[in-house]
C-alpha cells in the first residue's frame, strides 16, 4: 500500500512536494489545509481529495483523527512551529519546509516535539539530495583532493529573483518572515556542513540592505511600474520580469503563479496594477539584506566563505573546494577536478542539468521527497540525510552569523544545549 500524506500549506513549495510524492508511485496525498481558495481547490482536484479532507485551516485538520502517515508542513516561515508541533504530537511524520522557524526557541520546540513523539523529521535542505552534491561529496570522501582546507561558495540569487521574493514578495521583511540569510541560505549553510563534515566553531559576517532603499529611487519614479516613466530603463521593471512568462504554456509554475491564479497577460497586468509584485522596488517596506558575506571556521581550522548577493544573473550556485592534493570547481551542474600531483584536470558531468528558472533545485526536490517516502515506507530513517538536531545545528550557525553581522563581532559557537 502507498504511504499517505497530508499537506498543511499548499503554496508553491507545498504543491511541488505533494506532486513529487504522488509521482513516485509510492505515496498518495489524502488531505490538504490551505487558506487560499484557489490553491486549496487546485490541490484537491489534482489529488482527487474527498471534500471532507479539504480544510481552510490546519487546526481543523489537526482536530480530526490522524488521516495520514505524514504531514508536509509548507506554511509561511513564521507559521511553521504551531502546525509542526501539533502534528508531531498527533503522530505524523514531518516533511518541513526550510527554515524550521524564524527563531531558535521555536525551532527547538519543533525538534523537541519530534523527539518526544518519536516521529521522523526531514527539513527540506534539498541541496544535500542533488546529483551534483552526491558527486561532489563522493569525490571528497574518496580523497581525490586530499584534506579539505577551504571552501568558497557563491549563491547568485539573481537580480529579478531577489526583487521578486525579497523586495516585493513574502520574504521582504524580517518581522514578517526571517532574515534573508535564514530564508534563502539556511540550506547553503547546511550544505557547507555536509560537504566539509566538521562542526563549526566560529563565525563572522558582513552585509546589509545596500541598494533597495528609498534614497536610491530614481528621479520621477512612480509607486507602481505600470505608471512609471523611468520603468523602461529600470533593471527591476515588473512588466519586463513578468510579462515574459504570461500566457506561456511552458511556464505554468513559479514565479508568475505567485502573482495570480490567472496567468494570462490580462491576469498578470491586473496583478501588477493591484498587488505587491507591481510596486517600485524603492518604496521602502523591505528590510532584509540584499548582499551578505559569511566566514566560518570549522573544527581543525578548515574555513569557508559564503557570499549571497542579489546583484547577479540568476544561475546555479558556484563552489570552489581547495584541498591539500587538489581542488574542485563546480557550477551546480559539472565539477572540474584539478590534481596537484599530475597537473591534470578532469570534468565530471553530474547529470544535474535542470533549468534554474523553474523555481526548483535541479533534481534535489524530487530526490528529497523520494528519500522521505522511502523512510516512511520502510520505517527506516537512514535514507534521510539530516535529522532534527542536525538541522537545528545548521540553523544555529545562521543565527550566530546574524548576531555577528549586527554586532560586528566574531561569534564562538556554543554547545547546543549550553545557556547563552
Amino acid at each position: 500500500m502507498p504511504v499517505t500524506l497530508a499537506v498543511a500549506g499548499a503554496g508553491i513549495r507545498g504543491q511541488a512536494y505533494a506532486r513529487h510524492a504522488a509521482a513516485s508511485g509510492r505515496a498518495r496525498v489524502v488531505a490538504v489545509a490551505e487558506p487560499d481558495e484557489g490553491r486549496r481547490a487546485a490541490t484537491a482536484v489534482e489529488h482527487g481529495l474527498a471534500p471532507e479532507n479539504v480544510f481552510t485551516d490546519w487546526r481543523d485538520l489537526a482536530a480530526r483523527p490522524r488521516l495520514a502517515d505524514a504531514m508536509i508542513v509548507a506554511t509561511q516561515d513564521a507559521h511553521h512551529v504551531e502546525p509542526a508541533v501539533a502534528f508531531a504530537g498527533l503522530g505524523y511524520h514531518l516533511l518541513l519546509e526550510k527554515p524550521m522557524a524564524p527563531t531558535e526557541v521555536e525551532s527547538r520546540k519543533i525538534a523537541e516535539a519530534v523527539e518526544r513523539s518519536g516521529v521522523m523529521l526531514a527539513v527540506c535542505h534539498v541541496m544535500r539530495y542533488s546529483a551534483y552534491t552526491r558527486a561532489l561529496k563522493g569525490l571528497l570522501d574518496q580523497g581525490r583532493i586530499g584534506d579539505v582546507i577551504n571552501v568558497q561558495h557563491l549563491e547568485p540569487v539573481g537580480w529579478w529573483h531577489f526583487a521578486h521574493s525579497f523586495v516585493r514578495g513574502n520574504w521582504r521583511s524580517e518581522h514578517g518572515s526571517s532574515p534573508m540569510l535564514l530564508a534563502k541560505c539556511c540550506h547553503d549553510v547546511d550544505w557547507l556542513a555536509h560537504v566539509i563534515g566538521r562542526p563549526a566553531r566560529r563565525v563572522s559576517s558582513f552585509g546589509g540592505l545596500i541598494h533597495f532603499r528609498p534614497e536610491n529611487r530614481p528621479a520621477g519614479a512612480a509607486d507602481r511600474c505600470l505608471d512609471c516613466v523611468v520603468e523602461p530603463d529600470c533593471p527591476y521593471s515588473a512588466p519586463r520580469i513578468y510579462f515574459r512568462f504570461a500566457g506561456d504554456p511552458e511556464q505554468r509554475g513559479w514565479p508568475h503563479t505567485a502573482l495570480t491564479a490567472d496567468t494570462s497577460p490580462e491576469g498578470v497586468r491586473e496583478a501588477l496594477r493591484t498587488g505587491p509584485y507591481g510596486r517600485c522596488v524603492y518604496t521602502g517596506d523591505n528590510d532584509v539584506a540584499d548582499q551578505q558575506v559569511v566566514m566560518i571556521e570549522y573544527e581543525g581550522g578548515v574555513t569557508a566563505s559564503l557570499t549571497v548577493t542579489a546583484f547577479t544573473p540568476m544561475s546555479s550556485r558556484r563552489t570552489r573546494v581547495f584541498g591539500t592534493h587538489g581542488a574542485i570547481e563546480g557550477d551546480g551542474h559539472r565539477l572540474t577536478v584539478h590534481d596537484f600531483v599530475t597537473g591534470r584536470h578532469e570534468t565530471v558531468e553530474t547529470g544535474d542539468d535542470k533549468a534554474v528558472l523553474d523555481g526548483g533545485h535541479g533534481d534535489a526536490d524530487q530526490a528529497l521527497v523520494e528519500a522521505f517516502v522511502a523512510a516512511l515506507d520502510t520505517g527506516d530513517p537512514t535514507s534521510l540525510l539530516t535529522d532534527a538536531r542536525a538541522s537545528l545545528d545548521s540553523h544555529r550557525l545562521v543565527w550566530a552569523a546574524e548576531r555577528a553581522r549586527h554586532t560586528g563581532t566574531v561569534v564562538t559557537m556554543r554547545e547546543p544545549d549550553a545557556p547563552r
